[in-house]
């Protein structure tokens, strides 16, 4: 992966930088003020099968709650099941950890400390992206040559230098026009160039790939497909996370973020999941691991039984849970800082 030198700016940003093979591993890195106390799921437990809205199952919006999960009344007990799964999967882990899980098919969403800001790494770079598309759609003109080259190496190889290309391209009132027509209203984005340290929350992420994955007014038809598209061809050594037990024959669209500082590790994965009757969404963002692999570790527990109670759940066949994707480990090389390099003074 080609990198350009990490520049570090006094007042914002100390970064210590140790090359590894074709990567780069940033030692020491800023780091916001803004931080909530560490994860817990105990009072969204404390909310079990209570109703929301009007509180009437017979109203055709009626939703039920079951822990940090809610549903329609007819998926109650999937709700339910994966409440106590997630926090199952969760607990006794020693990273902060936040959730966010959405189901198209069945109306059954799971939230734990989803509104607690994290920094983004890589996973900015699907923002980035689809602010880029939404622009092209007002301008009215398709990629150029140049900016789909850019986005393909930004997503599949998620290309550090081809974010900052195309950060600065889009520009940050660009970028925060996109997350205004979004709601997108808890993501922060990073400033003097620093795209890695961009402040998202599980909630907004599963928002963008909810735009994603649905007809809405923000993204067209086209603009989807082509993110989607290159989002289901992310490299083999970046599938990691999310996407751990997913079923064989579901389309897996996903974008990892990985980042290392004077705490420890930032990691971070999206996922959509489509297919016939299929379309669920995942994100887990964590902060504070001892190492990446930590991280990745935590995020698959949590995919693990979101795939296999969402599958189950809506009477998927046996036959298809049978062939779930292997997960597999990252690789030296894609360990890199989600950092650009800052433009040159003049």
């Amino acid at each position: 992966m080609r990198m350009r030198a990490l520049v570090a700016t006094a007042a914002v940003l100390a970064v210590g930088v140790m090359t590894a093979g074709a990567g780069v591993t940033a030692a020491s890195v800023f780091r916001p003020a803004h931080r909530a106390g560490r994860s817990t799921t105990a009072a969204g437990a404390r909310g079990s099968q209570t109703t929301e809205g009007d509180g009437s199952l017979a109203a055709q919006d009626a939703r039920v709650r079951a822990g940090i999960c809610t549903s329609p009344p007819t998926y109650r007990e999937l709700a339910a099941r994966l409440s106590a799964d997630i926090q199952g999967a969760l607990r006794g882990r020693a990273d902060d950890h936040a959730v966010a899980v959405y189901d198209a098919v069945t109306g059954v969403s799971c939230y734990a400390d989803s509104d607690r800001h994290f920094s983004s790494a890589s996973i900015v770079k699907a923002i980035i992206l689809a602010a880029l598309l939404r622009w092209h759609q007002e301008t009215g003109t398709p990629l150029s040559s140049w900016e789909n080259g850019e986005a393909t190496l930004m997503i599949t190889q998620s290309d550090n230098d081809a974010a900052t290309d195309l950060w600065n391209e889009v520009g940050l009132s660009r970028l925060q026009h996109f997350l205004d027509l979004a709601k997108m209203d808890q993501t922060q984005l990073g400033q003097d160039g620093y795209w890695g340290l961009t402040q998202v929350t599980a909630h907004d992420e599963v928002r963008l790939l909810e735009l994603l994955t649905r007809p809405n007014s923000v993204l067209t038809a086209a603009s989807r497909a082509y993110q989607l598209g290159l989002m289901a061809r992310v490299i083999s050594s970046q599938r990691w996370g999310t996407p751990a037990g997913a079923p064989s024959d579901v389309t897996v669209h996903v974008k990892n973020g990985w980042l290392p500082d004077g705490s420890g590790w930032h990691v971070n994965s999206i996922g959509a999941f489509t297919g016939k009757d299929t379309n669920y969404l995942i994100a887990v963002l964590t902060d504070d691991n001892a190492s990446e692999q930590e991280g990745i570790d935590t995020i698959e527990a949590v995919a693990q039984v979101v795939h296999r109670d969402l599958n189950q759940g809506r009477l998927i066949p046996k036959a298809r849970l049978a062939a779930s994707v292997a997960s597999p480990a990252p690789t030296a090389w894609a360990v890199v800082p989600a950092l650009p390099t800052p433009a040159a003074a003049p």
